[in-house]
């Protein structure tokens, strides 16, 4: 295990102790009294934001009877999770008083797990960051070592979240089990081949964990942000993976295995992968890194960007990850020129597919992580 570099931002930095109870617990009350009806209601007083919404335009967004509204509502005050936000000028009859989401009510620990290292954050119901830690890693050192890692990273956190903490989204490298949180054979790290990561970590934190990939993770916070259709988030960091968002939905697969993007042959008779293959995008682009051209990394990037818009016909491409963070103009330039190539080469039939980077930075998979716990109780739970 390498040393820890920790790093600490926004509000509820100093830990405060709390009383955990089993797996599954801390947060209950929060997932469990959810309605199809509640989320909606809910979601509604996210988006509304501060300026708050009505009563009667919940029930005209929502389609819910005005009845149905104002008990949903009074549950949530009671609850901490809404509450007033002022009075809306009347138009001729009795001032409609609007109400808000309460972002403190509930927080939600995401954390990103690298083969290098972990980021974690601690985001409010709004999905804004309120702290966040970062610490180096190893994910070769064992499970031992790395679950007690991210045990204590993850910890810190859950202690700055206080009582209305609904649990830890983990996003780590796949391929996993998505529904049953079991890690698979990992590119270079065969030995977590069926380890349970999410029942682990749970019964050492005494809050309930939910894994995915992390480019599912990162594409469902993106998808909740406000990135709408369908897209691809191809994120180059330590490997190469894509999280796949088609018709506003994450695609995840019947086995999580959507998006495993960076194994797709491209060369036949190219360079060893760690996956058994020979020239997988992922093999050629970081092989392209090493040698310090990213230009030739993206113009790699590329071939396999064209490959998937061509095979799903999505809307956008976004690029995140630590690589192309280091060089991220040359990777948008170079990844959509083959897009444009392509496009041209097809010619009326073909419309370019814009490229850009994702707004989050080195966040965007561990904040995609907290969402994992988050966008459930807004009946997001697919983006």
């Amino acid at each position: 295990m390498g040393g820890v570099n920790r790093t600490r931002s926004g509000a509820g930095s100093d830990p405060r102790s709390r009383t955990r109870g089993g797996p599954g617990q801390a947060g209950a009350n929060l997932l469990v009294v959810r309605s199809h009806n509640t989320a909606l209601v809910l979601d509604l007083l996210r988006t509304a934001g501060s300026e708050g919404i009505s009563r009667l335009e919940l029930a005209e967004r929502t389609g819910l009877t005005p009845q149905a509204v104002s008990k949903i509502t009074a549950r949530l005050r009671e609850e901490g999770l809404a509450a007033e936000a002022g009075r809306r000028a009347s138009t001729g009859g009795k001032r409609a008083t609007v109400l808000r989401l309460v972002p403190e009510a509930g927080h939600a620990v995401g954390v990103h797990l690298d083969r290098d290292e972990l980021r974690a954050v601690l985001v409010d119901l709004d999905g804004r960051v309120v702290a966040e830690r970062r610490a180096e890693l190893d994910l070769g050192a064992g499970a031992t070592a790395v679950v007690g890692a991210l045990a204590e990273t993850a910890g810190e956190l859950i202690a700055d979240g206080g009582d209305a903490l609904l649990g830890v989204g983990v996003a780590a490298p796949g391929p996993l089990d998505h529904d049953h949180g079991v890690l698979h054979r990992v590119t270079g790290f065969p030995e977590w081949d069926g380890f349970p990561l999410r029942d682990a970590l749970a019964e050492r934190l005494g809050v309930p964990v939910v894994v995915d990939k992390d480019t599912n993770a990162a594409a469902l916070g993106l998808a909740v942000g406000g990135e709408g259709g369908s897209f691809a988030y191809l994120h180059l960091g330590t490997g190469l993976g894509a999280g796949l968002v088609i018709g506003d939905s994450v695609h995840r697969g019947p086995r999580t295995g959507a998006g495993e993007f960076g194994h797709q042959v491209i060369q036949l008779d190219g360079p060893p992968c760690h996956c058994g293959n020979r020239g997988c995008v992922e093999a050629l682009c970081l092989a392209a890194v090493d040698r310090a051209e990213p230009a030739e990394a993206a113009r790699v990037l590329g071939a396999g960007a064209a490959n998937l818009a061509g095979l799903l016909d999505i809307d956008q491409v976004l690029l995140g990850g630590r690589t192309i963070a280091a060089a991220p103009e040359i990777f948008v330039r170079g990844v959509a020129a083959v897009l444009d190539e392509r496009a041209r080469r097809e010619g009326a039939l073909g419309t370019t597919v814009p490229v850009r980077l994702v707004p989050g930075g080195d966040r965007t998979v561990a904040e995609g992580a907290a969402q994992l716990l988050l966008a459930p109780l807004f009946g997001r739970a697919n983006g």
